[in-house]
């Protein structure tokens, strides 16, 4: 555990050094996240001019272009990142709790356990271990969009998201014991606003925000009670929902056409961010949805931007 000096009076500009002075990134998630990285086959590692390793820029992503974690490296970054993406497509924060699409999906848990301490930890050091400390790395944890989704017609939200959370937080608490201590987590978004959910009537829209309600709460509990106990962990909440739901409400002002729909001819990615089809009605960055969960580009660039104020 961390040491006792109380959070009020410790000040967490000391120990989080600025956006402008990281020089890595750990990142973790599911689809919303991943790049498609691979750390293990032996392809090219995040170096400098290659902040992201493999695969290319902007790597394979859901949003039909970069997604948040490669606009953050990129783009609104203030110093040359690093950025390590352990995030899986269809990830669960423990598919022992709840189920994946596919048993080959790595959790949360699997991202930490069997990629990054096996290979990334100080405490473990390999050929693959970058040179980061403490106080110039941020671990970024982005989940719970595949375990409210999978979940949330089981209904006792209050006591699943609790064991939910408990498995999380043992799973960050490694993440600590391996000198991390600059922690974002996001929140999860108004899925209960995408076509995938909408479609299926308003009895399912109710049930999921309710979860998503639920779980968002205990998320901050969560976060709350880390920073009581871990005195010198600098850690913060990031609202993705309220981001979502401002460009959801205010469409125009973000250059979005459609919040409600999505185009067939354009949800498995297309040639160009910005293809258009006719029978699609507008371009495919015009939509907010590119399928029926994940949202396009333009949606992670605004996403992006607002973490890096935030940080």
């Amino acid at each position: 555990m961390g040491g006792a000096v109380p959070i009020e009076e410790r000040g967490d500009r000391q120990i989080y050094p600025g956006w402008d002075k990281l020089k890595y990134l750990f990142v973790f998630g599911d689809s919303y996240t991943t790049t498609g990285f691979n750390l293990t086959n032996g392809s090219p590692l995040p170096s400098s001019g290659n902040p992201m390793g493999n695969p290319p820029w902007p790597g394979r992503t859901s949003s039909n272009g970069p997604n948040w974690a490669g606009y953050l490296t990129t783009t609104f970054n203030k110093s040359e990142l690093l950025t390590y993406n352990l995030a899986y497509g269809g990830a669960t924060i423990n598919s022992t709790l709840v189920k994946p699409y596919l048993p080959t999906v790595l959790s949360f848990a699997e991202q930490v356990q069997t990629l990054f301490l096996p290979n990334l930890s100080p405490r473990t050091p390999t050929a693959l271990t970058p040179a980061w400390k403490s106080e110039n790395s941020l671990f970024m944890i982005w989940l719970g969009v595949n375990d409210i989704g999978n979940s949330y017609r089981n209904g006792d939200y209050a006591n699943f998201h609790e064991t939910l959370m408990e498995e999380y937080f043992r799973i960050v608490e490694e993440l600590y014991s391996s000198g991390a201590r600059n922690f974002l987590f996001l929140n999860v978004p108004p899925i209960d606003r995408s076509p995938l959910t909408m479609g299926q009537g308003e009895q399912a829209v109710g049930l999921q925000r309710e979860a998503l309600g639920s779980y968002n709460c205990t998320l901050e509990e969560r976060v709350r009670g880390f920073k009581r106990t871990h005195g010198d962990a600098y850690t913060k909440v990031f609202d993705a929902s309220r981001v979502f739901t401002r460009i959801l409400d205010r469409p125009a002002g973000f250059g979005i056409k459609n919040t409600t729909a999505y185009c067939e001819q354009y949800e498995n990615g297309t040639p160009a961010w910005d293809t258009y089809y006719p029978e699609c009605g507008v371009k495919v960055d015009e939509y907010f949805w590119l399928n029926s969960l994940h949202p396009t580009w333009p949606v992670h660039k605004v996403l992006a931007e607002e973490i890096a104020k935030a940080l």
